[in-house]
């Protein structure tokens, strides 16, 4: 899979988006050409690129000379432009996705309807360009999945079409919730309502960046200079690693619980079996003042762990938990159903690396069933149809 990691250290915006994915080998003459297809007025815009520098690094400055008449687009006349262009389906799903983001930040701000959305200085020529020229390099570069690096909050003021506001804008503020942020940084607009609608539309995950076979990197130059960083978003663009015998990594996570009646630990298993936990499990442990415990562990993806965590200590007494990641090994497995002397019986079936059946095991529910209904022991009849699962292997 081809991988875009954006290294947003500095911050983004749309011209350093477009700036970085044009450095990472796409063509202006072919942004020109697609970017035609937009059918906006005649001359109303002239793109550029240069080499430049910040603070002694190199990276690639994209600009756009507007020389359209318009004030002010609404959201909808801008969706049915792209809708009704000569672009790509892809390249228009992912702009329309983009501005979809940005027109549901700036309707919750100004407290109006999506389609009463208009917008100024987002709606000019040279951030239709910065959104709609994203997606055509990254279609370009077949760009398959973005991960992002925490964003830089700024702080300080901007002055816009709608006055003077604080940084980060409002709408900015809107399309951030979620996404993580930090304020390590100095004074100033480091994640612009554009920068901001790309990443929250697009990236899937978040954080240090994935592990990935590089192959080329990317640096588009913002247009201030701050003393604190160089102001450049650095992509990094190459093809995901696979882990080998299907790792998987996971978060275990356990609280330690000496307070709590059996029935209300065993509903708490119940209730993180049931929001999607990987795994539940106790385990007896000496506790202070001599007191028995145990100690409840639970396994999830790592997307799950705040929800589960809140559920565990809603429902039990426990003030606390401890987590870790851990990756594992596991092998494919699927479920089917197999014709038996029984009838149709559920069969999980395990598969080796090389796709091959290792072995097919009944299910216990269904073993079960076949028991009660036949009056024939549980064991025989696990027996009997697992015999008829290693026909499978």
């Amino acid at each position: 899979m081809n991988i875009l990691y954006l290294d947003c250290y500095a911050g983004i915006s749309g011209d350093m988006t477009v700036a970085a994915l044009l450095d990472l080998g796409v063509p202006l003459e072919h942004l020109q050409t697609e970017l035609a297809k937009l059918q906006l007025p005649q001359g109303s815009c002239e793109l550029s690129t240069s080499r430049t520098e910040r603070q002694h690094i190199a990276a690639l400055k994209f600009d756009v000379a507007v020389k359209d008449i318009h004030t002010h687009r609404h959201y909808a006349g801008i969706d049915a432009m792209i809708a009704e262009s000569g672009l790509s389906g892809k390249v228009k799903e992912t702009a329309r996705k983009i501005f979809r983001r940005l027109a549901e930040a700036e309707a919750l701000v100004h407290g109006v309807a999506i389609e009463e959305v208009h917008f100024h200085e987002v709606g000019a020529v040279d951030s239709i360009v910065d959104i709609v020229g994203t997606a055509i390099c990254l279609e370009y570069l077949g760009v398959e999945a973005i991960y992002s690096g925490a964003l830089p909050l700024g702080s300080g003021f901007v002055e816009t079409a709608h006055g003077r506001l604080p940084v980060p804008a409002p709408a900015t503020v809107e399309l951030l919730k979620g996404l993580p942020v930090h304020g390590d940084c100095g004074p100033g607009e480091r994640v612009t309502p554009t920068g901001a609608a790309i990443v929250a539309a697009l990236a899937s995950g978040f954080g240090k960046q994935p592990a990935m076979m590089l192959e080329k990197t990317g640096s588009g130059a913002g247009g201030k200079d701050f003393p604190d960083c160089p102001n450049i978003l650095r992509a990094f663009l190459g093809t995901s690693v696979e882990k080998a015998d299907h790792d998987d990594e996971v978060i275990v996570a356990q609280a330690n619980i000496d307070d709590s009646t059996p029935e209300t630990v065993g509903y708490a298993m119940e209730r993180l079996f049931e929001e999607g936990a990987l795994d539940v499990f106790f385990t007896s442990i000496q506790m202070k003042k001599n007191r028995p415990g145990v100690m409840l562990s639970f396994l999830c993806k790592p997307k799950q762990l705040q929800r589960l965590a809140g559920l565990l200590l809603t429902e039990t007494s426990a003030i606390g938990l401890r987590y870790y990641r851990a990756d594992r090994i596991i092998l494919q497995r699927q479920s089917v159903e197999l014709q038996t002397e029984f009838g149709a019986v559920h069969f999980k079936q395990v598969f080796d690396n090389s796709g091959a059946v290792m072995r097919s095991s009944p299910e216990y529910e269904d073993c079960r069933r076949i028991a009660r209904e036949k009056n024939i022991p549980c064991q025989e009849v696990m027996m009997r149809l697992q015999r008829r699962g290693a026909a499978e292997s």
